[in-house]
């Protein structure tokens, strides 16, 4: 019997594989944009003070829109999509003007409060650098306006099925630093990092308005619209769940400058290394699928809506399990062909390749956990992935408050990738538990996934290991070269072992790789 996942299986597919080259796109500029701050100003503690500035503003951005695009947005403008075209820009419209107004009397707080906002939330640092991290909340708080209306457009864009330019939303983001820092640091020093972050959200939202040309929006008050309401009701779980992120991510930040001055600037250059494969699998995919599951959950069609889902989560393992592999085992030179220019040290270096080890154990965790609480968005049920998520939370500072003594800043590392794991094991029991989902195609599919991962690493550690002891000289090009060459044989033998192991996912990959440049 043929399901009707198999018929919007290939959709997903081909809407991931989209949204997946616009997250290359974003990847490939987010290292640029890391390399740039990396070369003009090192680990220094300017960057450490910009890195707890831009955790703050992200989280913020994220309690204000950015947590109810997946969440809320995209259900429930999909449903007005299918039904109401107009009523959709209606409830656009009243939404838009409401966050304008919220984000404005935020942004008036930030700027006039962001001195004793520094002295609570960098603690560790001097008074001298408390100064330099207000600074950064003042300049960097305009960009809220920027990314809060984006996120509002991009909801719109993805319940269309309109991928072409949202998918480049991130990366034109990045552009904005990658652009800005080397034009302003002679007159701006680190503070054209704040300037930054101000043009790539204004770049961002400029970037989405061709694919909104027939879209009416206007300035409205309508705040009675039963849409919004309907948003506030999925959205409460989810911003319960996101100020008790945002609490442990503030937590985070104030506990890392403890660790030492420059332990922001390593966790957020490792972390930037694993945001790539997370982007370019887990959030294409996952987007990607959002629609079609909340079609599927509102008919519904609950067969189709399993058999999606299934395919979806192996998807993201079969993709996410060799990249983790492969950071782990190439994680310094990847770290030395990324930041280690210009003001970015060797001991630099080494500290963050710590760090991603350490995060790259939970990589794949954190990327199966993307569909699971999606699979749960489409059905608008924000409620369960909230609890999960606070739980997790709880999980976070027993690990990282027992290791940040022994370990320092690895140990809130291995605080962040525990959360992960617990995240991710007790969404995957919940789903099975309330939708039946069938673990048996999945779980057919991990050990040969594993057994392909594992190998891969195996020839990856040996080859870079050859490479490096009697082959290479020292220096930049060698680094390059032990990464391509290493990456390289273990694609190869990824692919290979997962033809002969029977993996469907490469088959599906290939076939819309041909149907794309078949396309005129």
């Amino acid at each position: 019997m043929l399901h009707n996942g198999d018929k919007t299986s290939p959709g997903i597919v081909r809407s991931a594989a989209l949204l997946s080259l616009g997250n290359v796109s974003s990847r490939v500029l987010g290292l640029v944009r890391e390399q740039v701050i990396s070369y003009f100003f090192g680990a220094s503690v300017y960057v450490s003070s910009f890195r707890l500035s831009d955790r703050v503003f992200r989280l913020l951005y994220d309690l204000i829109v950015g947590g109810m695009l997946s969440g809320a947005l995209v259900p429930v403008f999909s449903e007005y999509a299918e039904k109401d075209r107009e009523d959709l820009w209606r409830l656009a419209s009243a939404l838009l003007t409401l966050i304008a107004l919220l984000v404005a009397a935020l942004v008036l707080s930030i700027e006039i409060a962001a001195v004793p906002l520094a002295r609570l939330l960098a603690a560790g640092q001097t008074p001298a650098e408390q100064l330099v991290t207000a600074r950064f909340f003042r300049l960097m708080a305009p960009a809220l306006f920027f990314l809060s209306f984006s996120s509002v457009l991009l909801a719109i864009l993805y319940a269309l099925k309109r991928f072409r330019f949202a998918a480049l939303a991130t990366a034109v983001y990045n552009l904005g630093i990658v652009i800005g820092v080397p034009l302003l640091v002679g007159r701006f020093d680190a503070f054209s990092l704040a300037l930054g972050v101000v043009l790539g959200g204004l770049f961002q939202l400029l970037i989405l308005l061709p694919d909104l040309r027939d879209v009416r929006l206007r300035v409205s008050f309508y705040w009675r619209h039963p849409g919004l309401r309907h948003i506030a009701v999925l959205y409460f779980p989810v911003a319960i769940s996101l100020l008790v992120g945002m609490a442990q991510g503030l937590f985070d930040g104030r506990l890392a400058t403890f660790t030492g001055p420059s332990s922001l600037a390593y966790m957020a250059n490792a972390t930037t290394l694993v945001q790539f494969p997370l982007g370019l699998v887990a959030m294409a995919v996952s987007y990607a699928a959002l629609p079609t599951l909340s079609r599927l959950a509102t008919y519904p069609d609950l067969a189709a809506y399993r058999h999606t889902l299934t395919r979806v989560l192996r998807l993201v393992l079969y993709l996410s399990l060799p990249a983790a592999v492969g950071l782990f085992v190439l994680a310094e030179p990847i770290v030395k062909v990324v930041f280690e220019h210009g003001m970015f040290t060797p001991a630099d270096t080494v500290a963050t390749a710590r760090a991603l080890r350490v995060y790259a154990v939970g990589l794949t965790f954190a990327a199966v956990d993307w569909p699971l609480n999606y699979a749960y968005y489409a059905r608008q049920n924000t409620l369960t992935p909230t609890l999960v998520g606070i739980a997790a939370v709880g999980v976070y500072l027993v690990v990282a408050l027992s290791l940040m003594g022994p370990l320092g800043m690895i140990g809130l590392v291995w605080g962040d990738t525990a959360k992960h794991f617990s995240h991710a094991l007790m969404m995957t029991l919940l789903t099975r538990r309330d939708v039946r989902l069938s673990l048996r195609e999945f779980g057919d599919a991990v050990p040969r996934i594993a057994v392909a991962a594992l190998s891969m690493g195996l020839i990856v550690w040996q080859v870079s290991d050859a490479l490096a002891a009697r082959l290479l000289p020292q220096g930049l090009a060698g680094e390059v070269t032990i990464v391509v060459i290493a990456a390289a044989a273990g694609a190869a033998t990824y692919l290979g072992l997962s033809a002969l192991l029977g993996l469907e996912e490469p088959r599906a990959l290939l076939a819309e790789l041909k149907r794309r440049r078949s396309t005129p």
